[in-house]
This record gives structure tokens, sequence and C-alpha cells, in this order.
């Protein structure tokens, strides 16, 4: 498919599965005329910034409720019925070289009867999906369908990354299981984040979905809906996936804290048997060498000897003590 001008791409489905480029001459896409062409519905995309977008919608005949809803800065998944059309905002993951795939790219569109128009403004590999289905003659047969072939193309992309982070969760478990902590906070804290940006959108994506299936829109046939609510569900089993990462992470983070005060109360254990073992000793050795008459064995030429022996026997008894008392058990 290649573009009918540089800022407007424009296609006609002629809702048997063919699809070819169209411009903005050949095919008049106000809401009046729309229906009465030999072409089943049209799909118009502008991919541009938000106020080369207003300029280009201005083509289209939207009211500025519509045009408003297409350009927004941020948006979130939602469903909102207007009139006899719908607009749906729904977001993919983003697969594109060097980006993080939590950074979900937004799809705005407005379908109604005849007509589908869509902003988007940088690449989704839904979108290409669509295109190469376009190109081998598998085009969406109706505005219903485009959506839920559009939702079920988004479910497959992102469904790889959730399975590549619950490979990572089970990789951090086995790592916790041999003992090692090396690298496993700053890869936990990262997998973390990762599962909380796609599910805060992965619950208001399957909410739009919902309520496009309910809704009372005359272009909705029942096979549609049936689609799209297959596609609700696919998102609802993703954003569950989502929460048992979540949940396991947490397991996994508390494991970490387990294991190093575990650690903490072994270092902490020694220092103490160490510091009872020396307490006594420091004693003696204090008592023996104040500054006053009396000291015993002074003037003994084994004195020094005498009491290292001493010293000696007072530390094995001390540690014999802590083995009985199970000390260094702990």
């Amino acid at each position: 498919m290649t573009p009918s001008s540089p800022k407007v791409q424009l296609f006609a489905l002629d809702g048997r599965g063919a699809a070819r480029a169209a411009d903005l001459h050949e095919l008049s896409l106000t809401k009046d005329t729309a229906d009465s062409r030999a072409f089943g519905f049209a799909w118009v995309f502008c991919g541009t910034d938000r106020e080369a977008a207003i300029v280009e919608l201005a083509s289209f005949h939207l009211d500025h409720f519509v045009t408003d809803a297409l350009t927004a800065d941020e948006t979130r998944p939602r469903c909102t019925v207007h009139g006899d059309g719908v607009i749906i905002n729904l977001r993919g993951v983003n697969l594109n070289d060097g980006a993080d795939p939590e950074d979900m790219i937004s799809v705005r569109l407005w379908v109604e009867k005849g007509r589908i128009i869509g902003v988007w403004r940088r690449p989704l590999k839904a979108i290409a999906d669509i295109f190469e289905a376009m190109e081998r003659g598998k085009a969406p047969e109706t505005p219903g369908d485009f959506i839920a072939k559009l939702s079920l193309r988004l479910s497959d992309r992102a469904e790889p990354i959730v399975a590549a982070l619950n490979e990572e969760i089970d990789t951090l478990e086995d790592t916790l299981a041999d003992g090692t902590l090396s690298e496993t906070r700053r890869t936990l804290a990262g997998l973390r984040q990762t599962a909380t940006v796609l599910r805060r959108y992965m619950f208001p994506q399957r909410d739009a979905l919902t309520t496009l299936e309910i809704e009372d829109v005359s272009w909705l046939l029942p096979q549609d809906r049936s689609r799209i609510r297959e596609a609700a569900d696919r998102v609802t089993r993703m954003a569950e996936e989502l929460d048992a990462i979540r949940d396991r992470a947490q397991i996994v983070q508390d494991q970490i804290m387990d294991q190093r005060a575990e650690a903490m109360n072994r270092q902490m254990l020694l220092l103490s048997i160490v510091a009872a073992i020396f307490l006594p000793l420091g004693l003696l050795t204090g008592l023996l060498g104040v500054n006053v008459g009396g000291i015993p064995l002074a003037q003994n030429p084994w004195g020094f000897a005498i009491v290292c022996l001493t010293l000696v026997v007072v530390c094995a008894g001390q540690i014999w003590l802590f083995k009985r008392m199970k000390m260094f058990d702990t």
C-alpha cells in the first residue's frame, strides 16, 4: 500500500478483504456520502504532530469534540460514543528499535459507518500487521472488524512481552534458590516497573473494548461484537498475568529482604560472640596491667607465659560454653 499524500494515508476497503490506496480527490469522505460509495468503508490515517493533524482532520468535517480527542497530547484507553460514531483510544507496546516496550504507543480512532479516521504519532507493529494483511487480501471487512483485528494484533504483540516477564521472574526465583543475590534487586526493580506500567493500560483497554461491545451503534455487527469480546478477554488475561507477576515480584523482594536480614543477623551474632569472648579476656589483662603493688607473677620469669596460658584456657572454656548453649547453630 502506498500513501495517498505526504501527510494523509487513505485506503478504500471493499468489505470482502480487498483494499486499495485512494486519495482525497477520488473519495468524498463526509458522513453523508460515505455510505453510498461502492467500497465498504474508508480508512484514513493522519500520523503527524498535533498541529498538522488538526489541519488534516479539518478536511473530514469532524466536530471539535472528535478533533480534540484525536489530537490530545495525553490519552488513556477509553471508548466514548458520540452520535452514531465511537471515539476509541487503544495502546500498544513499543517494539521499535531501542525503545522500551512499556513506553506504549497510543492509537486514537474515530469510527463510524463508512469510515475510520486514525491518528498515531509513532510506528506501531500492530498497524504494520494490518497493512500486511491488506497486501495479502485479508483486509478488515467492516469498521467493527477493523477494531477487533487491531485489538487482537495489539494483544498478539504484547503477549511475548508478558511471557518474557514471566520467564524473567522464574529466573529470579531460581537465582534466589541458589543463594545468589548479585544484580537481583536491580533486575527485580526493572521488572516490577515494566509490569506496573503495562498493567496501568491493560485494565482500561479491557474496559474500553468491553464498553464498545455493548454499545448500541448501527454499524457494529454481531460477529464484530464477538471478536471484540474475544479481544477484551485476551487483554483481561494479560492484565491478570501482570498482576500475578507483580505479586511474584513482591514475594521475591520479600525473600531478598529476608535473606539480607538473616545474613545481617548472622554477622551480628558472630560479632556478639567475638565481643563476649574477649570481654573477660580484656578484664583479666586490664587487671594485670594495673600499675599498683601486689600484681601476681610480677617477679616470676614464667609469669607472662602463665598469663597467656590462662587466657587460652578461659577462651577455650567460653567457646565450649557457647557451643553447649548452641549459639553457633543460629
